[in-house]
């Protein structure tokens, strides 16, 4: 428990961006979900949601939530699935 004025502050401070932090990771986790639901649904149609995933990792970039390259390798790996995916697909 804290014992000082400030560190109350700190403390109240940090559970604020504890929640904000958990919001902004469950958006990228729902985001990826949807975009795999939608592929194996209608594979054409993926391009709104995969703007909605880079939109949420560049979002958690700009926050420091996720460092710059992690986000890089995540939207690269998804482009390789999205190409897999479609090109099975369409086979």
């Amino acid at each position: 428990m804290p014992n000082t004025k400030s560190a109350k502050k700190a403390q109240r401070s940090s559970l604020k961006k504890k929640e904000y932090n958990i919001i902004s990771k469950f958006k990228i986790k729902n985001s990826l979900k949807t975009l795999r639901k939608g592929l194996k649904t209608s594979p054409a149609d993926y391009e709104a949601n995969l703007s909605q995933v880079f939109s949420a990792i560049d979002k958690a970039v700009k926050t420091n939530l996720v460092h710059k390259n992690t986000a890089a390798r995540k939207k690269s790996r998804l482009v390789a699935f999205i190409r897999r995916t479609i090109s099975e697909q369409t086979k």
